[in-house]
């Protein structure tokens, strides 16, 4: 087999191999697994795949965002995470996904390494299964009986269970990685392959060979003949490092082979501020040197040699030494299928060690500055609330040169590289500025009665009076793209709602957004609740956002269809208000006015193609094909430059018909528009349900009759007779403003102003009242008369 490794190619690697165990012969302080030489035909027709992941080594990675170009990774598989919970055998669906991970990682041109545990684990389950045979064999033969009476089990060593599990541990790892086409060595180490200099440079040697092959070396102390660990003085220096469990191994291994990431999989997911399981233990998402002062460490887990304490230590020593270092679950059913390809992509996963402390807050502590300073925004009086948005409208206009030149700024970043319909989103003028000003004073004036307004009162009993009242829902995180003017709006309706609010605005409008949220910040101090708006400006991404259900009580994403989707999909236990496309339709009935008609289509689709509420697909009643009616419409789309796609019933009406439209669901966004043909109002309702978002549509008509059967049985969001689809705005709607609009039927609908930010709670005032005294032979009984509510201040 050294013969057909030589033909491969290997010669350099089997010298290396020989040398290395010839040098350790004698001690048996290690040995190697040469699975890749067994393996060396099949090896060598697997092609390389080649990404561009190369960096320069010696300073870990700052942010998580960068773990995706980490070349050389170490994964240690902890006690717990390879164990089954009996601590005797292996979890091998677990396994199997591990594996499975590390594969995919290796074939994107990584080199990934693994350091393992559970030969003891494996090592017991067959030391047990031998014993328990050797002792029902020895017990039929005493008594002459079949029947076994209960056998003791003697406490395994350690060493010995190592010694018989370690061939099977690589053998299910060889089998598992051989489904990838992927070849596996094994290492195994001792402290003293580390100290000796010749056994530490041969180490060195075999493990790059073995990555410059694409294998996958799996390294592990070599805990049959491996002495007790001694107290010593290590992890003080990058120089000083015993290998005294596996933890500790990796730490050494991704210093000494120079590696770019090291993950370190146990049993919890991450690094705690107190120990796991308490009340008020939080995951800590970040980890900086010097922080281990302030972390109370807990117990080790159920199995393994190491705790959490041992874990930073090595994580932090690795650090030092130039690795970046990822803690995560390794264990949890949800996540153990993907947590090594999440943490490698920069997901929010575990607890990652930096170096790089940021300049500002995390975004957990932002949600937490939201959280306080939005119930101290909910506790002021209304006129206080409503003077803090009339100084933000006054800023807008003062600081408008200021604000433009910021804007100006965006804008010349993202010439040429954003699309003309986002170019326009993103730009800011005068007369939008005074738009929103006008807005924002709409807003104080409606929001004089908002929170604490009584919906309902209601008398119990005598001295026992219940009110239903609006409270703000708490923390917004409203997500937006290319829209800087959504800021001002936005932070307006939280203000007035009593809404802590974390914003998360796009980087190409990163300028526009700074100066108006700190124009904002200057409007909240001068009732002292500068904190209650945050905006996000850390490199966290949406999905690690959306997973923040603790901090956050409502996500409305406001921006394009795709990126409502992704958040509707990544959020975790907290609700999305929003709609995820805006196929808006416009039904041309045949008792439509001509004079009306071009005008509301010209309107609907080329006033701003671009909005959410602007018209997509236009549906002719058949009676108009081929008349004044219907020729003024395409020569009106003809002169806008408009592209018209024909669906499939009108493009069988043409003999040379436009493109014909590929989906009938279909949000444009630009210039283009699908043209359909209807036979009747039942059709095109029909249509509009199948096709539709339920965001809003249209009948154009004047037939009362028929408008009213079309707006009683559409099911959208918006229904409008004989206007633009374009009313559908809060602004319009003379809420002020809006976050969004919803296509949900739950809490809110349409434009969603101030109102929509609002929920209620109850309010019981009693004299001591219990339960008891209305039953069956009480001294009271229930009175449930409605009471009068105040009358909501209109001014």
């Amino acid at each position: 087999m050294l013969t057909q490794a030589y033909r491969c190619g290997f010669q350099p690697f089997r010298q290396r191999l020989l040398s290395w165990v010839q040098c350790t012969a004698v001690s048996s302080s290690h040995h190697v697994q040469p699975s890749a030489i067994r393996h060396a035909r099949s090896w060598s027709n697997i092609p390389f795949i080649t990404v561009p992941l190369s960096r320069t080594h010696g300073k870990s990675f700052a942010h998580r965002s960068e773990l995706k170009h980490a070349k050389r990774i170490v994964v240690k598989l902890g006690s717990a995470v390879v164990t089954r919970g009996d601590e005797c055998g292996l979890a091998l669906g677990r396994l199997a996904s591990i594996v499975e991970q590390v594969s995919v990682l290796q074939n994107q041109g990584r080199e990934m390494m693994l350091v393992t545990s559970g030969a003891v684990a494996f090592g017991k389950q067959r030391l047990r299964h031998e014993i328990l045979l050797s002792q029902s064999v020895r017990q039929a033969l005493h008594s002459g009986q079949n029947q076994l009476k209960e056998m003791a089990i003697p406490v395994l060593e350690a060493r010995a269970c190592a010694a018989a599990g370690q061939s099977g541990l690589m053998a299910l790892y060889e089998a598992m990685f051989t489904q990838y086409s992927i070849c596996a060595a094994q290492i195994l180490v001792t402290n003293l392959d580390f100290h000796d200099e010749q056994k530490r440079r041969n180490l060195n040697g075999t493990l790059h060979e073995l990555l410059r092959m694409n294998i996958v070396p799996i390294v592990n102390t070599n805990d049959a003949v491996v002495p007790p660990a001694e107290p010593n003085s290590d992890l003080q220096g990058v120089n000083v490092i015993s290998v005294k469990d596996n933890d500790s191994l990796a730490a050494r291994l991704a210093v000494e082979m120079k590696t770019d990431l090291l993950i370190i999989l146990s049993d919890v997911e991450g690094l705690f501020d107190s120990p796991p399981g308490s009340d008020d233990a939080k995951l800590i998402d970040i980890f900086y040197p010097g922080d281990q002062q302030s972390v109370t460490f807990g117990t080790k887990s159920r199995v393994g040699m190491g705790g959490m304490e041992s874990k930073v230590k090595a994580a932090l020593w690795a650090l030092q030494g130039g690795t970046s270092v990822v803690i995560a679950n390794g264990t949890h059913p949800k996540v153990s299928g993907h947590v090594i390809t999440d943490i490698v992509e920069g997901k929010k996963v575990g607890t990652f060690f930096s170096e790089v402390k940021p300049a500002g807050p995390t975004v957990e502590q932002q949600g937490e500055m939201a959280r306080s300073g939005g119930r101290m925004l909910a506790t002021l009086e209304p006129e206080q609330r409503a003077e803090i948005i009339h100084h933000l409208a006054d800023l807008l206009t003062d600081q408008r040169d200021e604000i433009l030149l910021a804007n100006k700024k965006d804008l010349e970043e993202a010439e040429g590289r954003l699309a003309a319909p986002l170019l326009k989103r993103l730009s800011l003028s005068t007369s939008k500025l005074n738009s929103l000003a006008i807005g924002l004073r709409q807003i104080a004036a409606s929001s004089q009665d908002s929170v604490g307004r009584v919906l309902r009162r209601t008398r119990i009993a005598k001295n026992l009076e219940l009110e239903q009242v609006t409270v703000p829902i708490g923390v917004l995180l409203v997500i937006f793209e290319s829209r800087p003017d959504c800021l001002p709006q936005v932070a307006a309706l939280a203000i007035a709602s009593g809404n802590g609010l974390l914003l998360k605005g796009g980087k190409e409008a990163a300028h526009s957004n700074r100066i108006l949220h700190l124009l904002t910040q200057e409007a909240l101090s001068i009732h002292g609740v500068k904190e209650a708006v945050q905006l996000v400006n850390t490199r966290e991404e949406v999905e690690d956002l959306c997973r923040l259900d603790k901090m956050i009580d409502l996500i409305i994403p406001r921006g394009s269809s795709q990126l409502v989707r992704d958040i509707q999909k990544a959020a975790k236990g907290i609700p999305v208000m929003g709609h995820s496309e805006g196929i808006c339709h416009m039904y041309v009935d045949s008792e439509a006015s001509v004079d009306k008609v071009t005008r509301l289509v010209r309107d609907s689709k080329c006033e701003y193609p671009a909005a959410c509420n602007a018209l997509e697909t236009l549906l002719i009643h058949r009676d108009l094909l081929r008349t004044p009616l219907f020729d003024q419409i395409i020569d009106m789309l003809r002169v806008e430059q408009v592209k018209i796609h024909a669906g499939p019933k009108f493009a069988s009406y043409l003999t040379f018909s436009p493109s014909e439209v590929k989906s009938l669901r279909t949000e444009y966004g630009d210039l283009e528009l699908c043209i359909e043909v209807v036979d009747s109002i039942q059709e095109a309702i029909d249509h509009i349900h199948k096709y539709g978002s339920s965001h809003t549509d249209v009948i154009v008509t004047e037939n009362e009759k028929t408008a009213e059967f079309f707006l009683q049985h559409v099911d959208s969001a918006c229904v409008f007779w004989n206007t633009s689809t374009r009313f559908s705005d809060g602004y319009r709607f003379g809420l002020g403003a809006e976050v969004g609009i919803s296509t949900s039927r739950i809490h809110a609908r349409g434009p969603v102003g101030l109102e929509g930010l609002l929920t209620t709670k109850w309010l019981l005032r009693g004299q001591d009242h219990v339960v008891s005294d209305f039953s069956e032979h009480g001294s009271l009984k229930y009175l449930h008369e409605n009471l009068p509510v105040p009358q909501r201040n209109t001014n």
